[in-house]
């Protein structure tokens, strides 16, 4: 019966409608059971659980990550003098740190999605409190560098998973006051982390700065599985081994000889094939990710110059705020006596001046674009960095201040609308692997800048020592500067017997006072010569942020695009 008028009738609607139901009906009801089961598990833990409240479990642990990375700088010093390390080595304190967070953070969202985000997260929290207390036990220089590069593992991975799964729990319509709170919480912690940490160097042990993360990523931990929704991950997704050995040896490469370069010689054999080899594997990564069918990066987010541009940009104002972060401490404790406290204290109001400014220059992105607040952030930036080439020994602490602040209306007004304009120009649809390039290009950028700027300030510090040692030697009868520590030391010692004996025995006072005082000469030669290569190095970083305000001309002017990606990106 249904034959005969569907063959006869043919343009009759009502008799074909009621024919083809049945035939669609059994084939849709195997599709609706089949979607419910893969989201069901998620929405029952978010619904009960109010979004603010997972919010700020995952900002506690982002949090956590940053924070180390600003807390250990102030704490360089006092690991160098513990450690007897040199300045290229107590360096790779903070470089290794940063160079296996750029590493891992390509490999953050693979894990995410292998894992499931919220079991990836509790599990990075625990190895973080685990990798912290390793640091805190570290017996040497050697062993406080790879303790640190096993934190930076689970430390890369808990800012990615973190915002990742901000976009799965928030409402839509909430998204921009979650991310004003994410975003208060990445700036915080880089204003508190130098003054929190200078009181425990000070006032407690240095190693507290770790031991301190450990109770945190617990109680971190037992918060994501109460609160935090843990659906399981994906199972077969295949990780690029290729693309991610590719990438990490030729990281590791180019930061090597950067930071090796000026003892071995930048022309030497070492150092020629190190940056051949870091080439050679970032080309080979980029030629890996275009073949496999499932790349670790999407590299051709490039094709869009917008947000190549921003990331060069990117890589400026991360070379220029980890190098000062890094530098500054050290020259206020090796030239000017000041506490590791003091120096947190002096460095934070620069810190609260760039947490102020960023959602403010988030609005001015909104109205007017990225071109104009990057443009008149980088040369303010570029003008402050400038003044600080004119450091010296008696430098004001004050003016140092008011200076390291006026850097930081520069550097709070580019910093978002650059990331936000760069994030912009690529479609929706590629805004992941965007947000992860641009993880990358702000860890690599600033461990690879601080190599490259630890070892000019090396070069530079050695000639001038050795100018100052040429004038000594003719003053001195050619004592080296070994032995004038020596021969003081032993001065020292005698003149500290000699003065609890209370009597100083005749014509002591005569034969030291020499030694005593050509070492302190030398002490001064040694200070004199750090400041004056640490100028250099402030001119170099205020030229190379000059270029960036050239650079910046080229982003988009104008209101933003409405597209479906987010609109920020964390740092």
């Amino acid at each position: 019966m249904t034959t005969t008028p569907t063959a006869r009738d043919t343009g009759t609607a009502t008799a074909v409608a009621p024919s083809r139901p049945p035939v669609d009906a059994p084939a849709r009801k195997p599709v609706a059971p089949a979607a419910p089961p893969a989201p069901a598990p998620a929405p029952p833990r978010s619904s009960s659980t109010p979004w603010i409240l997972s919010l700020l479990v995952l900002v506690t642990g982002m949090f956590m990550s940053v924070l180390d990375v600003s807390i250990v700088n102030v704490a360089i010093p006092s690991m160098q003098k513990d450690f007897g390390a040199t300045t290229d080595q107590i360096q790779w304190v903070s470089t290794a740190y940063s160079l296996a967070l750029g590493v891992i953070v390509p490999a953050s969202a693979w894990l995410g999605e292998r894992l499931g985000l919220g079991r990836a997260y509790v599990g990075a929290l625990v190895a973080f409190g685990a990798g912290s207390a390793l640091c805190g036990l570290a017996w040497d220089i050697n062993s406080m560098i790879i303790f640190r590069i096993i934190q930076a593992i689970p430390g890369g991975i808990i800012p990615v998973v973190a915002l990742s799964m901000v976009y799965r729990l928030v409402p839509r319509e909430k998204i921009g006051a979650a991310m004003g709170l994410y975003g208060l919480g990445i700036v915080f912690a880089p204003a508190v982390g130098p003054t929190l940490g200078g009181y425990l160097v000070e006032y407690v042990d240095w190693r507290l700065i770790f031991f301190i993360n450990v109770p945190i990523g617990i109680l971190g931990a037992i918060a994501a599985l109460i609160w935090l929704p843990l659906p399981k991950g994906l199972k077969g997704k295949k990780f690029d081994f290729l693309g991610f050995a590719a990438i990490a040896t030729g990281l590791f490469s180019l930061l090597l000889a950067l930071s090796e370069g000026e003892s071995w010689g930048w022309t030497s054999y070492p150092v020629l094939i190190l940056f051949t080899v870091g080439a050679l594997c970032l080309a080979l990564f980029v030629v890996i990710e275009l073949e496999v069918d499932e790349p670790m990066l999407n590299v051709r987010v490039f094709k869009y110059w917008a947000f190549t541009n921003s990331l060069i940009l990117i890589g400026v104002l991360s070379v220029g705020l980890f190098g000062v972060l890094f530098f500054i401490p050290l020259f206020l404790q090796q030239t000017q006596g000041l506490g590791a406290f003091d120096t947190g204290l002096l460095l934070l109001p620069q810190a609260v001046v760039m947490g102020v400014l960023m959602p403010v220059a988030g609005r001015i992105y909104d109205r007017f674009g990225p071109r104009w607040p990057a443009v008149i952030g980088l040369s303010i930036l570029a003008i402050g960095t400038w003044m600080l080439r004119d450091l010296s020994v008696t430098s004001s602490w004050t003016d140092l201040r008011w200076i390291l602040m006026f850097r930081a209306i520069g550097m709070g007004l580019a910093m978002m609308p650059i990331m936000t304009g760069g994030i912009s120009a690529v479609p929706p649809d590629q805004v992941t692997g965007a947000s992860a390039f641009n993880n990358v290009t702000q860890r690599t950028a600033a461990a690879m800048g601080l190599a490259a700027l630890t070892a000019l300030l090396g070069s530079r510090q050695a000639q001038q020592l050795a100018d100052t040692g040429g004038i000594m030697g003719v003053t001195s009868g050619g004592t080296s500067g070994a032995g004038v520590s020596a021969a003081a030391s032993g001065a020292s010692s005698a003149s500290g017997a000699s003065s609890a004996s209370g009597a100083s025995a005749p014509g002591a006072s005569g034969g030291m006072s020499p030694l005593l005082e050509h070492y302190m000469t030398y002490t001064q030669a040694q200070a004199s010569a750090f400041t004056t290569a640490l100028d250099n190095l402030m001119i170099v970083t205020a030229v190379l942020t000059g270029v960036g305000v050239v650079l910046a001309f080229f982003l988009r002017s104008g209101r933003a695009p409405s597209t479906g990606g987010p609109a920020v990106v964390e740092a």
